[in-house]
């Protein structure tokens, strides 16, 4: 967060949100938008989209294989 604009800096925001985030806040701030948007009628279950960030599995996933590299590499040689 631009510390121009009046915000603390990068640290504290880290900080801040880490102790939001183990003391529930960020749970508690999502239930509620949830409960809001079900209420207005403004949520459609169905296509919600569940992210992995949000749901833990219980016996852990499966292991992702090795990343494959995006850099390209050398052209072969012409010689």
């Amino acid at each position: 967060m631009p510390q121009e604009l009046g915000f603390d800096s990068g640290m504290t925001c880290r900080r801040r949100l880490r102790d939001w985030n183990e003391a529930g806040v960020r749970q508690r701030l999502h239930e509620a938008l949830l409960a809001e948007l079900h209420a207005a009628g403004a949520l459609d279950r169905p296509r919600a989209v569940i992210d992995g960030s949000h749901v833990r599995t219980m016996k852990g996933g499966p292991q992702p294989g090795r990343a494959r590299s995006t850099v390209p590499g050398q052209a072969p040689s012409t010689i």
